[in-house]
């Protein structure tokens, strides 16, 4: 069963790691161009919908790295392996577009009050070409699993860079009909307001699992109610409950039995169900329990 599950598992981050590497190739190739046109029509938009474009790529390439790490086996030293390195990597997302969003922030204000010159035609095909390759992006890691928050960071790279360049073709269209040239600012100020909104929801569900909060939608209560429901079952205390990464919670605690349990070589059974309580009510597969008997409560340092 194990074997099974690691083999899907196996399979499933292949193709996760193809997609990664499609939607990078095909950022990559339009960031380049887009940076000439932004040179050349002295857009801020376009600069900025590139300077985010950098940061997608930069966070789909950390997001292979941190894939690669993620699958090293654990060992002695690292006892869960390198399984971290995928959340590790979300909250970097994060922070990248946290201090990109603080860079074009600042410079979209400052053009709002002295506003250059911009070609909106250049502007607008551009952004029109960027909408495309965004939604393919975005296309291709929709396919991949979602779940991972390694890459959804990833994603919502991508997803917040497609809606700066809708921005930026209404901002293009705009200039062209108006020759409101601040449009270009506002499109930027609006993309600023997406990477906010993104960063946040990556440091927040990233900062939950680096802190080892228990895992968003499980009620300890809940959890300590079901593991007192078996027979012999005195007590339970010291319970935690963490995520090590995206699909792994674990749970460890002290469980009290009856000190008959010892005597008739009752605990091993016992012991098997609370493991399959677990899995089958709040799909955990990593569990660890301490059984004592009754008698040794006087010996715990403090219970909670």
């Amino acid at each position: 069963m194990g074997h099974e599950h690691d083999h899907q598992h196996g399979v499933a981050a292949g193709a996760d790691r193809r997609y990664l590497w499609v939607a990078l190739l095909l950022l990559l190739a339009f960031m380049v161009g887009e940076v000439v046109a932004a040179v050349l029509s002295g857009s801020l938009a376009l600069l900025s919908d590139a300077g985010h474009m950098l940061s997608d790529v930069g966070a789909i390439a950390g997001a292979l790295w941190a894939m690669r790490l993620a699958a090293r086996p654990a060992t002695g030293k690292w006892t869960f392996g390198w399984k971290r390195a995928e959340i590790i990597s979300a909250a970097g997302n994060g922070i990248t577009l946290l201090v990109v969003a603080g860079i074009i922030g600042v410079e979209a204000v400052r053009r709002l009050v002295h506003p250059p010159q911009v070609e909106g035609g250049v502007v607008l095909v551009v952004a029109l070409i960027g909408v495309v390759v965004n939604v393919a992006a975005a296309w291709v890691l929709a396919r991949a699993n979602r779940s991972s928050l390694n890459i959804e960071g990833a994603y919502q790279h991508i997803l917040t860079d497609l809606y700066g360049f809708i921005g930026t073709v209404a901002a293009g269209v705009v200039i062209l009909v108006t020759g409101w040239t601040r449009a270009d600012a506002v499109a930027s100020l609006v993309v600023v307001a997406l990477m906010l909104r993104a960063a946040y929801g990556l440091l927040r569900d990233s900062g939950r699992v680096l802190l080892e909060a228990a895992p968003e939608g499980m009620d300890l209560a809940e959890v300590r109610e079901h593991l007192l429901e078996p027979e012999h079952i005195v007590d339970v205390h010291d319970l935690h409950v963490w995520t090590v990464t995206n699909g792994l919670p674990t749970i460890s605690c002290h469980v009290t039995i009856d000190d008959s349990c010892f005597r008739d070589g009752h605990a091993p059974a016992l012991l098997d169900e609370l493991q399959d309580c677990l899995r089958g009510h709040f799909d955990v597969e990593h569990s660890t329990f301490q059984l004592e008997p009754a008698s040794h409560a006087a010996h715990e340092p403090g219970t909670h």
